[in-house]
Protein backbone atom coordinates (compact mmCIF):
# COMPACT_ATOMS: atom_id res chain seq x y z
CA UNK A 1 0.00 0.00 0.00
CA UNK A 2 1.27 3.21 -0.98
CA UNK A 3 0.73 6.21 1.99
CA UNK A 4 2.16 9.59 1.17
CA UNK A 5 2.83 12.21 3.60
CA UNK A 6 0.35 14.48 2.11
CA UNK A 7 -2.24 10.97 3.65
CA UNK A 8 -0.34 11.16 7.01
CA UNK A 9 -1.09 14.32 7.47
CA UNK A 10 -4.54 13.81 6.17
CA UNK A 11 -5.17 11.35 8.40
CA UNK A 12 -4.20 13.22 11.39
CA UNK A 13 -6.53 16.43 10.57
CA UNK A 14 -9.60 14.23 9.67
CA UNK A 15 -12.62 15.16 11.90
CA UNK A 16 -15.45 13.42 10.38
CA UNK A 17 -15.85 15.52 7.10
CA UNK A 18 -15.66 19.52 8.03
CA UNK A 19 -16.11 21.75 5.05
CA UNK A 20 -14.29 24.21 6.48
CA UNK A 21 -11.02 22.08 7.34
CA UNK A 22 -8.25 22.73 4.74
CA UNK A 23 -5.90 19.52 4.67
CA UNK A 24 -3.42 18.54 2.27
CA UNK A 25 -4.69 16.72 -1.17
CA UNK A 26 -4.43 13.04 -0.17
CA UNK A 27 -4.32 9.87 -2.42
CA UNK A 28 -4.13 6.49 -0.91
CA UNK A 29 -3.70 2.77 -2.48
CA UNK A 30 -4.43 -0.84 -0.72
CA UNK A 31 -6.09 -4.15 -0.94
CA UNK A 32 -9.24 -5.63 0.83
CA UNK A 33 -8.89 -8.92 2.32
CA UNK A 34 -11.06 -10.15 -0.48
CA UNK A 35 -8.02 -9.53 -2.60
CA UNK A 36 -10.04 -6.22 -4.27
CA UNK A 37 -7.86 -2.91 -4.81
CA UNK A 38 -8.90 0.49 -3.70
CA UNK A 39 -7.97 4.14 -4.61
CA UNK A 40 -8.96 6.65 -2.81
CA UNK A 41 -8.44 10.32 -3.30
CA UNK A 42 -9.49 13.41 -0.91
CA UNK A 43 -8.60 16.88 -2.13
CA UNK A 44 -7.62 19.96 -0.17
CA UNK A 45 -10.70 21.62 1.06
CA UNK A 46 -12.86 18.24 1.30
CA UNK A 47 -16.54 19.38 1.16
CA UNK A 48 -17.62 16.26 3.47
CA UNK A 49 -18.94 14.45 0.85
CA UNK A 50 -17.72 10.71 -0.32
CA UNK A 51 -18.56 9.24 -3.83
CA UNK A 52 -18.27 5.71 -3.74
CA UNK A 53 -17.34 4.52 -8.10
CA UNK A 54 -18.11 1.46 -9.55
CA UNK A 55 -16.76 0.72 -12.50
CA UNK A 56 -18.13 -1.22 -15.41
CA UNK A 57 -18.06 -4.89 -16.49
CA UNK A 58 -14.24 -6.32 -16.72
CA UNK A 59 -14.35 -9.45 -19.11
CA UNK A 60 -12.14 -12.37 -17.72
CA UNK A 61 -8.36 -11.82 -18.23
CA UNK A 62 -8.37 -8.31 -18.83
CA UNK A 63 -6.73 -5.66 -16.65
CA UNK A 64 -8.87 -4.96 -13.59
CA UNK A 65 -7.41 -1.97 -11.50
CA UNK A 66 -9.40 0.16 -8.61
CA UNK A 67 -10.84 3.07 -9.78
CA UNK A 68 -12.73 5.59 -8.33
CA UNK A 69 -13.93 8.01 -11.15
CA UNK A 70 -15.72 7.15 -15.07
CA UNK A 71 -13.10 9.42 -16.42
CA UNK A 72 -10.46 11.55 -15.58
CA UNK A 73 -12.25 14.68 -16.68
CA UNK A 74 -15.09 13.98 -14.13
CA UNK A 75 -12.15 12.89 -11.75
CA UNK A 76 -10.72 16.12 -11.95
CA UNK A 77 -13.91 18.23 -12.35
CA UNK A 78 -14.74 16.25 -8.81
CA UNK A 79 -11.77 16.90 -7.37
CA UNK A 80 -11.77 20.88 -8.14
CA UNK A 81 -15.50 20.72 -6.22
CA UNK A 82 -14.39 19.23 -3.00
CA UNK A 83 -15.85 15.96 -3.81
CA UNK A 84 -13.31 12.95 -2.01
CA UNK A 85 -13.33 9.87 -4.51
CA UNK A 86 -13.20 6.04 -3.75
CA UNK A 87 -13.85 2.45 -5.54
CA UNK A 88 -12.40 -0.73 -5.31
CA UNK A 89 -11.39 -3.25 -8.42
CA UNK A 90 -13.86 -6.10 -7.07
CA UNK A 91 -12.34 -9.30 -6.29
CA UNK A 92 -13.36 -11.42 -9.63
CA UNK A 93 -13.90 -9.85 -12.78
CA UNK A 94 -16.67 -10.45 -15.05
CA UNK A 95 -20.15 -11.01 -13.79
CA UNK A 96 -19.27 -10.35 -10.18
CA UNK A 97 -21.81 -8.44 -8.23
CA UNK A 98 -21.86 -10.71 -5.79
CA UNK A 99 -18.01 -9.80 -5.00
CA UNK A 100 -18.41 -6.30 -6.18
CA UNK A 101 -21.24 -5.11 -3.54
CA UNK A 102 -19.23 -6.38 -0.01
CA UNK A 103 -15.62 -4.97 -1.31
CA UNK A 104 -17.38 -1.84 -2.67
CA UNK A 105 -19.12 -1.75 1.33
CA UNK A 106 -15.46 -2.22 2.79
CA UNK A 107 -13.89 0.61 0.50
CA UNK A 108 -16.23 2.90 2.20
CA UNK A 109 -15.56 1.60 5.64
CA UNK A 110 -12.13 1.53 5.20
CA UNK A 111 -12.26 5.06 3.60
CA UNK A 112 -13.97 5.82 7.30
CA UNK A 113 -11.27 4.49 9.28
CA UNK A 114 -8.87 6.76 7.75
CA UNK A 115 -10.69 9.93 7.11
CA UNK A 116 -13.60 9.48 9.54
CA UNK A 117 -17.15 9.76 8.96
CA UNK A 118 -18.33 11.92 5.86
CA UNK A 119 -21.21 14.22 5.99
CA UNK A 120 -22.70 13.16 2.93
CA UNK A 121 -21.84 9.16 1.55
CA UNK A 122 -23.38 8.58 -2.46
CA UNK A 123 -22.89 5.50 -4.50
CA UNK A 124 -22.49 6.31 -8.20
CA UNK A 125 -21.23 3.83 -11.09
CA UNK A 126 -21.69 3.58 -14.56
CA UNK A 127 -22.91 1.06 -17.34
CA UNK A 128 -22.46 -2.58 -15.17
CA UNK A 129 -21.08 -0.50 -12.36
CA UNK A 130 -24.70 0.90 -12.48
CA UNK A 131 -26.15 -2.79 -11.67
CA UNK A 132 -24.12 -2.64 -8.90
CA UNK A 133 -24.93 1.01 -7.35
CA UNK A 134 -28.72 -0.12 -7.71
CA UNK A 135 -27.78 -3.53 -5.50
CA UNK A 136 -26.32 -1.15 -3.29
CA UNK A 137 -29.18 1.38 -3.24
CA UNK A 138 -31.54 -1.83 -3.25
CA UNK A 139 -30.07 -3.88 -0.28
CA UNK A 140 -28.20 -1.63 1.56
CA UNK A 141 -29.95 1.54 1.14
CA UNK A 142 -29.76 2.58 4.76
CA UNK A 143 -25.92 2.75 4.08
CA UNK A 144 -26.35 5.87 1.51
CA UNK A 145 -27.51 9.49 1.44
CA UNK A 146 -27.85 8.38 -2.26
CA UNK A 147 -27.31 6.92 -5.53
CA UNK A 148 -26.44 7.64 -9.27
CA UNK A 149 -26.71 5.22 -11.86
CA UNK A 150 -25.73 6.57 -14.88
CA UNK A 151 -26.12 4.26 -18.04
CA UNK A 152 -26.83 1.86 -15.84
CA UNK A 153 -27.77 -2.17 -16.38
CA UNK A 154 -31.34 -1.97 -14.02
CA UNK A 155 -33.21 -4.51 -15.97
CA UNK A 156 -30.65 -7.15 -14.32
CA UNK A 157 -28.85 -10.20 -15.18
CA UNK A 158 -31.24 -12.49 -16.35
CA UNK A 159 -33.64 -9.57 -18.84
CA UNK A 160 -30.32 -8.69 -19.71
CA UNK A 161 -29.37 -12.39 -21.14
CA UNK A 162 -32.80 -12.76 -22.32
CA UNK A 163 -32.88 -9.71 -24.59
CA UNK A 164 -29.63 -11.02 -26.01
CA UNK A 165 -30.89 -14.22 -26.52
CA UNK A 166 -34.02 -12.93 -28.65
CA UNK A 167 -31.83 -11.25 -30.85
CA UNK A 168 -29.17 -13.92 -31.67
CA UNK A 169 -32.15 -16.24 -32.26
CA UNK A 170 -33.82 -13.99 -34.47
CA UNK A 171 -30.46 -13.79 -36.66
CA UNK A 172 -29.98 -17.77 -35.96
CA UNK A 173 -33.42 -18.66 -37.26
CA UNK A 174 -34.29 -15.79 -39.95
CA UNK A 175 -30.70 -15.32 -41.31
CA UNK A 176 -29.71 -19.08 -41.98
CA UNK A 177 -25.85 -20.39 -42.50
CA UNK A 178 -25.73 -20.94 -38.13
CA UNK A 179 -27.35 -24.22 -37.11
CA UNK A 180 -24.27 -25.49 -35.72
CA UNK A 181 -24.15 -22.43 -33.65
CA UNK A 182 -25.55 -22.76 -30.20
CA UNK A 183 -27.93 -20.11 -28.31
CA UNK A 184 -26.32 -21.08 -25.09
CA UNK A 185 -24.48 -23.54 -23.39
CA UNK A 186 -21.32 -21.45 -24.08
CA UNK A 187 -18.15 -24.00 -22.86
CA UNK A 188 -15.34 -21.24 -22.93
CA UNK A 189 -14.32 -18.16 -24.06
CA UNK A 190 -12.54 -19.27 -27.20
CA UNK A 191 -15.73 -20.81 -28.23
CA UNK A 192 -17.54 -17.76 -27.16
CA UNK A 193 -15.21 -15.68 -29.51
CA UNK A 194 -15.55 -18.24 -32.04
CA UNK A 195 -19.45 -18.11 -32.08
CA UNK A 196 -19.91 -14.70 -32.40
CA UNK A 197 -17.43 -14.31 -35.13
CA UNK A 198 -19.80 -16.98 -37.12
CA UNK A 199 -22.98 -14.93 -36.30
CA UNK A 200 -21.22 -11.45 -37.31
CA UNK A 201 -20.00 -13.15 -40.70
CA UNK A 202 -24.06 -14.07 -41.25
CA UNK A 203 -24.79 -10.81 -40.46
CA UNK A 204 -22.81 -8.95 -43.49
CA UNK A 205 -23.89 -11.66 -46.05
CA UNK A 206 -27.27 -10.31 -45.01
CA UNK A 207 -26.53 -6.85 -45.15
CA UNK A 208 -26.14 -7.33 -48.97
CA UNK A 209 -30.07 -8.14 -49.90
CA UNK A 210 -33.19 -6.11 -48.82
CA UNK A 211 -34.71 -9.45 -47.48
CA UNK A 212 -31.34 -9.62 -45.08
CA UNK A 213 -31.90 -6.05 -44.21
CA UNK A 214 -35.71 -6.43 -43.01
CA UNK A 215 -34.56 -9.64 -41.28
CA UNK A 216 -31.77 -7.81 -39.67
CA UNK A 217 -33.92 -4.75 -38.05
CA UNK A 218 -36.17 -7.80 -36.81
CA UNK A 219 -33.43 -9.01 -34.61
CA UNK A 220 -32.42 -5.55 -33.63
CA UNK A 221 -36.28 -4.53 -32.90
CA UNK A 222 -36.15 -7.58 -30.42
CA UNK A 223 -33.59 -5.46 -28.17
CA UNK A 224 -34.83 -2.55 -29.06
CA UNK A 225 -31.75 -1.51 -30.96
CA UNK A 226 -31.39 2.37 -31.08
CA UNK A 227 -30.83 4.03 -34.46
CA UNK A 228 -27.85 6.33 -33.58
CA UNK A 229 -25.06 3.90 -32.88
CA UNK A 230 -22.45 6.20 -32.43
CA UNK A 231 -21.63 10.04 -31.78
CA UNK A 232 -19.47 9.68 -35.25
CA UNK A 233 -22.89 9.37 -37.02
CA UNK A 234 -25.31 11.82 -37.51
CA UNK A 235 -28.42 11.01 -36.26
CA UNK A 236 -31.41 10.01 -38.73
CA UNK A 237 -34.43 11.65 -39.69
CA UNK A 238 -37.59 9.97 -37.49
CA UNK A 239 -38.69 8.07 -40.74
CA UNK A 240 -35.33 7.42 -42.20
CA UNK A 241 -35.66 3.59 -42.17
CA UNK A 242 -32.94 2.71 -44.23
CA UNK A 243 -30.28 4.53 -42.03
CA UNK A 244 -31.50 3.31 -39.21
CA UNK A 245 -30.95 0.10 -40.33
CA UNK A 246 -27.55 0.58 -41.32
CA UNK A 247 -26.59 2.44 -37.73
CA UNK A 248 -28.30 -0.85 -36.08
CA UNK A 249 -26.22 -3.38 -38.52
CA UNK A 250 -23.10 -1.95 -37.58
CA UNK A 251 -23.59 -2.49 -34.16
CA UNK A 252 -24.50 -5.52 -33.96
CA UNK A 253 -21.33 -6.64 -36.48
CA UNK A 254 -19.17 -4.39 -33.67
CA UNK A 255 -19.48 -4.99 -30.31
CA UNK A 256 -22.68 -6.46 -29.75
CA UNK A 257 -22.46 -10.50 -30.31
CA UNK A 258 -19.27 -10.68 -28.89
CA UNK A 259 -21.28 -9.04 -25.91
CA UNK A 260 -24.37 -11.92 -26.04
CA UNK A 261 -21.65 -15.18 -26.45
CA UNK A 262 -18.19 -13.72 -24.14
CA UNK A 263 -20.22 -12.27 -21.52
CA UNK A 264 -22.57 -15.64 -21.70
CA UNK A 265 -20.03 -18.34 -21.18
CA UNK A 266 -18.80 -16.31 -17.91
CA UNK A 267 -22.29 -15.88 -16.60
CA UNK A 268 -23.00 -19.55 -17.59
CA UNK A 269 -19.93 -21.08 -15.95
CA UNK A 270 -20.65 -18.72 -12.60
CA UNK A 271 -24.60 -19.70 -12.44
CA UNK A 272 -23.74 -23.09 -13.39
CA UNK A 273 -25.78 -23.51 -16.19
CA UNK A 274 -28.08 -22.01 -19.19
CA UNK A 275 -29.38 -18.50 -17.35
CA UNK A 276 -31.67 -17.23 -20.21
CA UNK A 277 -34.97 -19.00 -21.97
CA UNK A 278 -37.40 -18.30 -24.80
CA UNK A 279 -39.37 -20.92 -24.57
CA UNK A 280 -43.30 -19.54 -24.70
CA UNK A 281 -41.98 -16.27 -25.43
CA UNK A 282 -44.48 -14.62 -28.13
CA UNK A 283 -42.56 -12.59 -30.52
CA UNK A 284 -45.37 -10.92 -32.27
CA UNK A 285 -45.61 -9.29 -28.72
CA UNK A 286 -42.39 -7.72 -28.04
CA UNK A 287 -42.33 -6.54 -31.52
CA UNK A 288 -45.84 -4.85 -31.42
CA UNK A 289 -43.91 -3.09 -28.24
CA UNK A 290 -40.65 -2.38 -29.58
CA UNK A 291 -39.76 0.86 -30.79
CA UNK A 292 -38.73 0.24 -33.93
CA UNK A 293 -41.43 -1.81 -35.13
CA UNK A 294 -42.59 0.65 -37.77
CA UNK A 295 -39.26 0.39 -38.99
CA UNK A 296 -39.31 -2.96 -39.09
CA UNK A 297 -42.77 -3.07 -40.91
CA UNK A 298 -41.06 -0.83 -43.63
CA UNK A 299 -38.37 -2.83 -44.67
CA UNK A 300 -40.46 -5.65 -44.55
CA UNK A 301 -42.69 -4.37 -47.09
CA UNK A 302 -40.00 -2.78 -49.28
CA UNK A 303 -38.23 -6.39 -49.35
CA UNK A 304 -41.82 -8.18 -50.14
CA UNK A 305 -41.28 -10.30 -47.35
CA UNK A 306 -43.94 -11.68 -45.45
CA UNK A 307 -43.29 -10.18 -41.60
CA UNK A 308 -46.08 -12.76 -40.03
CA UNK A 309 -44.56 -15.56 -41.56
CA UNK A 310 -40.87 -14.90 -40.02
CA UNK A 311 -42.56 -13.83 -36.67
CA UNK A 312 -44.37 -17.73 -37.04
CA UNK A 313 -40.78 -18.93 -37.56
CA UNK A 314 -39.96 -17.07 -34.66
CA UNK A 315 -42.09 -18.56 -32.18
CA UNK A 316 -42.03 -21.82 -33.36
CA UNK A 317 -38.30 -22.37 -32.62
CA UNK A 318 -38.51 -20.63 -29.47
CA UNK A 319 -37.73 -23.91 -27.35
CA UNK A 320 -34.84 -23.00 -25.34
CA UNK A 321 -35.56 -23.59 -21.25
CA UNK A 322 -33.92 -22.57 -18.60
CA UNK A 323 -31.67 -24.40 -15.53
CA UNK A 324 -33.94 -23.10 -12.85
CA UNK A 325 -30.46 -23.45 -10.21
CA UNK A 326 -28.71 -21.00 -12.99
CA UNK A 327 -31.61 -18.61 -13.07
CA UNK A 328 -31.93 -18.62 -9.21
CA UNK A 329 -28.30 -18.31 -8.52
CA UNK A 330 -27.71 -14.82 -11.28
CA UNK A 331 -30.93 -13.52 -9.70
CA UNK A 332 -29.80 -13.56 -6.45
CA UNK A 333 -27.19 -10.74 -7.19
CA UNK A 334 -28.97 -9.11 -9.61
CA UNK A 335 -32.84 -9.13 -9.11
CA UNK A 336 -34.41 -5.40 -8.38
CA UNK A 337 -37.44 -4.99 -7.21
CA UNK A 338 -37.54 -0.96 -6.79
CA UNK A 339 -37.13 -0.59 -2.91
CA UNK A 340 -35.12 2.32 -2.84
CA UNK A 341 -34.65 4.05 0.67
CA UNK A 342 -32.87 7.27 -0.35
CA UNK A 343 -33.21 9.11 -3.66
CA UNK A 344 -31.62 8.07 -6.60
CA UNK A 345 -31.15 9.66 -9.86
CA UNK A 346 -30.89 8.39 -13.17
CA UNK A 347 -29.18 9.16 -16.42
CA UNK A 348 -29.37 7.88 -19.93
CA UNK A 349 -28.08 8.27 -23.14
CA UNK A 350 -31.09 8.07 -25.83
CA UNK A 351 -28.88 6.48 -28.33
CA UNK A 352 -26.91 3.47 -26.10
CA UNK A 353 -27.29 0.38 -28.19
CA UNK A 354 -25.85 -1.83 -25.08
CA UNK A 355 -28.24 -0.58 -22.53
CA UNK A 356 -30.88 0.16 -24.42
CA UNK A 357 -32.73 3.38 -22.78
CA UNK A 358 -36.28 1.33 -22.37
CA UNK A 359 -34.75 0.02 -19.05
CA UNK A 360 -35.37 3.09 -17.55
CA UNK A 361 -39.12 3.01 -18.44
CA UNK A 362 -39.25 -0.50 -16.26
CA UNK A 363 -37.31 0.93 -13.34
CA UNK A 364 -39.48 3.49 -12.69
CA UNK A 365 -42.39 1.30 -12.66
CA UNK A 366 -40.31 -1.05 -10.32
CA UNK A 367 -40.01 1.84 -7.98
CA UNK A 368 -43.44 4.36 -8.50
CA UNK A 369 -42.18 6.75 -6.17
CA UNK A 370 -41.37 9.73 -7.87
CA UNK A 371 -40.03 11.23 -4.58
CA UNK A 372 -36.85 8.90 -4.25
CA UNK A 373 -36.48 8.71 -7.96
CA UNK A 374 -35.62 11.13 -10.35
CA UNK A 375 -34.48 9.92 -14.14
CA UNK A 376 -32.55 12.46 -16.64
CA UNK A 377 -31.44 12.03 -20.60
CA UNK A 378 -29.31 13.19 -22.67
CA UNK A 379 -29.58 13.20 -26.40
CA UNK A 380 -26.09 11.43 -27.47
CA UNK A 381 -25.05 7.99 -29.07
CA UNK A 382 -23.25 5.93 -27.77
CA UNK A 383 -22.97 3.91 -24.40
CA UNK A 384 -22.13 6.28 -21.52
CA UNK A 385 -21.06 8.86 -23.73
CA UNK A 386 -21.31 11.30 -20.89
CA UNK A 387 -19.25 14.90 -20.80
CA UNK A 388 -17.68 15.74 -17.33
CA UNK A 389 -20.43 18.87 -16.84
CA UNK A 390 -23.14 16.45 -17.20
CA UNK A 391 -21.84 14.04 -14.80
CA UNK A 392 -21.45 16.89 -12.19
CA UNK A 393 -24.59 18.98 -12.91
CA UNK A 394 -26.72 15.60 -12.52
CA UNK A 395 -24.37 14.98 -8.74
CA UNK A 396 -25.70 18.72 -8.17
CA UNK A 397 -29.30 17.70 -8.91
CA UNK A 398 -28.87 14.73 -6.97
CA UNK A 399 -27.44 16.84 -4.25
CA UNK A 400 -30.28 19.36 -4.35
CA UNK A 401 -32.63 16.35 -3.83
CA UNK A 402 -30.81 15.36 -1.04
CA UNK A 403 -30.66 18.82 0.61
CA UNK A 404 -34.98 19.08 0.78
CA UNK A 405 -35.96 19.83 -2.67
CA UNK A 406 -38.06 18.10 -4.70
CA UNK A 407 -36.14 17.00 -7.67
CA UNK A 408 -35.57 20.00 -10.39
CA UNK A 409 -34.43 18.14 -13.57
CA UNK A 410 -35.39 20.65 -15.78
CA UNK A 411 -33.34 19.51 -19.38
CA UNK A 412 -32.47 23.54 -19.94
CA UNK A 413 -31.26 24.46 -16.02
CA UNK A 414 -29.33 21.31 -16.12
CA UNK A 415 -27.49 21.95 -19.18
CA UNK A 416 -27.00 25.69 -17.77
CA UNK A 417 -25.34 23.41 -15.01
CA UNK A 418 -22.85 21.60 -16.84
CA UNK A 419 -21.74 24.41 -18.94
CA UNK A 420 -20.57 26.27 -16.25
CA UNK A 421 -18.12 22.94 -15.37
CA UNK A 422 -17.27 21.67 -18.55
CA UNK A 423 -16.97 23.73 -22.35
CA UNK A 424 -18.10 20.06 -23.99
CA UNK A 425 -21.54 21.18 -25.37
CA UNK A 426 -23.99 19.28 -23.05
CA UNK A 427 -27.36 17.66 -24.33
CA UNK A 428 -30.05 16.89 -21.47
CA UNK A 429 -33.32 16.57 -23.05
CA UNK A 430 -36.68 15.18 -22.36
CA UNK A 431 -37.54 11.41 -23.49
CA UNK A 432 -40.52 9.31 -22.36
CA UNK A 433 -38.50 5.39 -23.33
CA UNK A 434 -41.39 2.91 -24.06
CA UNK A 435 -41.14 -0.62 -22.39
CA UNK A 436 -38.46 -2.67 -21.70
CA UNK A 437 -39.62 -6.37 -23.90
CA UNK A 438 -37.90 -8.56 -21.52
CA UNK A 439 -38.31 -7.75 -18.09
CA UNK A 440 -37.26 -10.05 -15.16
CA UNK A 441 -38.16 -8.80 -11.61
CA UNK A 442 -40.04 -11.36 -10.02
CA UNK A 443 -38.61 -14.61 -8.45
CA UNK A 444 -38.40 -17.48 -10.72
CA UNK A 445 -41.27 -19.71 -11.64
CA UNK A 446 -39.84 -23.40 -12.68
CA UNK A 447 -41.29 -23.39 -16.19
CA UNK A 448 -39.25 -20.74 -17.27
CA UNK A 449 -41.55 -17.62 -17.67
CA UNK A 450 -40.07 -15.70 -14.40
CA UNK A 451 -40.94 -11.93 -15.48
CA UNK A 452 -43.06 -8.80 -14.66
Amino acid sequence: MAVGSALLLALSLAGGGDAEAETPPAHAEGALPSGATWVMDVPSGWNGTVLLYSHGYVAEGQPNPARNASTDAVRDAALARGYALIGSSYSRTGWAVGEAVPDQLATLEEFTRRFGAARREIAWGTSYGGLVTTALAERHGDRFDGTLALCGLQQGGVAHFNALLDTTHAVKTLIGGLDDVPLTGVPDQATATRWAGRVTEALRRAQETPEGRARVSLAAALYNLPSWPGPMVPEPAPDDYDTWEVNQHRHMVGPFFNVAYTWRAEAEARAGGNVSWNRGVDYRSLLAASSDRKEVEALYGKAGLSLRADLRALNAGARVAPEPSAVANLARTGLFRGSLRAPMLTVHTTGDGVVPIQVQNRYRRLVGDGALLGQAYVRRAGHCAFTAGEVLAALGALEARLDGRTWSLDPAALNRAARDIDPAAPAFTPAAPGPYLRPFDAPHHPDGKGGS
